[in-house]
């Protein structure tokens, strides 16, 4: 793991400066490189200098990408020296090689390998140079194979019936699985309060292919029994082209109540006017049956009763105007599917043709978005994606109504739904995370540290789950979640804590009887303080009054005797000694002269 301290990273700079005054190196290498899973890929690098030669200790190192803004050494070789050394402890460790001509060569290529590798040259006062390649692996999945519902399908049921399971296993990149009716795809919808939905999800293989899952539900109709489904994987290979494998076809055993009950009744001929002309129409026991009607068959028709022994004056024939109301079907511009960049945006019409007054209105799901025709969508986002309907309806004609969909995908860069804090009881406990991520194509994922790893698809969100130790590592940095695709990247980090022990009720109820008699204690302390301070204050008086310190002696008494007072105001202030010495005596107080 490459970690830059603030030292390294002052030098690096500083040795950038130095290129910039000296010289420079440009590496050259391959930006894109595919490959099967299995086979073997050699990544070239080379490189030249402008400036100063290398000096004596260059260096060419190869780097993989290891998580968020890290990467980790695999193989390096002297300018000078011969034959190039492979780092040991790496995941590549035992299928690298490293060529004289500083090629990189990997064996038994696994999805796991697919990555960013770096080829960095270090060349001393000459600078230093990088380059990038995006290593590909590609894996063709397995041809579908559909299991039938045991489930009794009746086109009665008012809610959908399950009709069957498509898995395509052991595939790189991820596949996507596509139902068919009658060699045209069902539109992907994942809404299960649709007629027809579908409910995807994904399994990660130990060997790192993906394996695909699509269950099927239908809401069928009597005349799907005659229809023939099937299921198909489409997957992309070297070079950006997309292939297909299509699974065996199959038919419906649907359950449906009679329609039709039949009673004899005397010959008759039915004609129709096409002009001046009448043409004869072939029917059965009085009973005319115009399958697939179309506009062409609207006219004048005629029945005649075949009876010649019918008396004169009764009518033996009647004519019937038949209308025929008509909806085209809708067409879309532009014809999905549809593909946007992440904030883009999409308009989408929808046109069509009657014989009466009729409405179209753009739907997702059971949402209506628009009811002329035209669908804007502007600032585009992930759950902007999906299945889009453009329903056609003639109102003055009951269940006269047509539509078409089409499909949008919107493409960017994965975003990782903000984490929650997980807990365990202690360190070493093993803990469950979940990474929800939106974007397209679907991302793959990179947990670091790693741990027991699983990827499931529900709609258009992708969860990644781990299941890692909560070591003393995890307990203090955490755990990051990584997300890329051709867009562009995103992680989070994931914080992980020990449970903090919660008082129990008793420890509580014993904190608050604490509480309340160091508070009573308190009030105690506080009354005898008081207390002992009021008694201080009376002994200050009456020491005071002893020394002769206040104003109410005796010789206060004597001068009001003897009639020295100040503005005509006389106070006379008599001591208590008298009286209690009397009290004690049982004597009166002696009354001074």
């Amino acid at each position: 793991m490459v970690k830059l301290s603030p030292t390294s990273l002052f030098c690096t700079l500083l040795l950038w400066c130095l290129q910039g005054c000296w010289g420079a190196v440009t590496v050259t290498v391959t930006p894109r490189v595919e490959v099967m899973k299995g086979d073997s890929v050699t990544l070239p690098c080379s490189f030249a200098f402008s400036g100063p030669g290398p000096s004596s200790n260059s260096i060419v190192e190869w780097f993989i990408d290891e998580g968020e803004d890290s990467r980790k050494r695999v193989a390096f070789k002297q300018l000078s020296g011969s034959g190039g050394q492979v780092d040991v402890d790496t995941r590549l460790t035992g299928r690298l090689v490293m060529g004289e001509d500083f090629s990189l060569s990997l064996s038994q290529v696994q999805p796991e390998d697919e990555r960013r590798f770096h080829c960095q040259v270090t060349a001393g006062a000459a600078g230093v140079g990088q380059g990038a390649t995006e290593l590909k692996v590609f894996f063709a999945p397995e041809k579908p194979e559909v299991k039938l519902s045991n489930e009794v399908i009746s086109v009665t049921d008012s809610s959908s019936s399950e009709v069957g399971l498509c898995i395509s296993r052991n595939g790189h990149p991820l596949p996507r699985l596509i139902w068919y009716k009658d060699h045209a795809p069902l539109p992907q919808v994942s809404d299960p309060t649709a007629t027809t939905y579908m409910v995807n999800s994904m399994v990660k293989e130990a060997s790192g292919l993906l394996t695909v899952h699509s269950t099927l539900y239908l809401q069928p109709k009597k005349e799907d029994k005659d229809s023939l489904f099937h299921c198909r994987v489409e997957y992309n290979i070297s070079g950006g082209m997309v292939d297909t494998k299509d699974s065996e076809a199959f038919t419906l055993t649907l359950h449906y109540p009679t329609e039709h009950t039949t009673f004899s009744l005397p010959d008759f001929e039915f004609n129709v006017m096409k002009g001046d002309q009448r043409v004869q129409l072939k029917g059965n026991a009085g009973l005319l049956t115009l399958d697939s009607v179309t506009r062409g068959d609207a006219g004048t028709y005629l029945c005649d009763v075949l009876d010649f022994d019918a008396n004169e004056e009764v009518k033996l024939d009647r004519q019937l105007e038949l209308f025929v109301h008509y909806l085209n079907p809708v067409m879309i511009t532009p014809a999905g599917p549809v593909s946007e960049a992440l904030g883009g945006s999409v308009e989408l019409q929808c046109k069509t043709k009657a014989s009466d007054k009729h409405t179209l209105h753009w739907k997702k799901g059971s949402t209506v978005l628009s009811q002329n025709g035209v669908l804007s969508l502007k600032s585009l986002t992930f759950s902007d994606a999906g299945v889009y309907s453009c329903v056609a309806a003639v109102p003055s004609v009951f269940g006269l109504h047509n539509e078409a969909n089409v499909t949008l995908t919107v493409s960017g860069r994965p975003e990782i739904e903000a984490p929650a804090e997980a807990f365990v009881q202690k360190e070493g406990d093993r803990v469950t995370l979940m990474c929800s991520v939106q974007g397209h194509p679907a991302p793959q994922f990179t947990w670091t540290p790693s741990g027991d790893e699983s990827v499931t698809i529900e709609g258009n969100t992708v969860i990644s789950t781990a299941i890692v130790v909560a070591s003393g590592a995890v307990l203090t940095d955490g755990v990051t979640c990584q997300a890329a695709n051709d867009h562009g990247t995103d992680s989070k980090r994931f914080l992980v804590s020990i449970k903090k022990d919660i008082p129990s009720p008793d420890n509580g109820a014993s904190d608050r009887a604490e509480r309340q008699q160091g508070g009573s204690s308190g009030v105690v302390i506080a009354v005898v303080v008081c207390v002992l301070l009021l008694l201080l204050l009376v002994a200050i008086l009456y020491f005071m009054q002893k020394k002769g310190k206040l104003p109410c002696g005796k010789q206060d008494k004597k001068d009001v005797a003897t009639g020295e007072v100040n503005n005509d105001i006389v106070v006379e202030m008599k001591s208590e000694k008298a009286n209690e010495e009397a009290g004690l005596l049982n004597k009166r107080p002696v009354a001074e002269q």
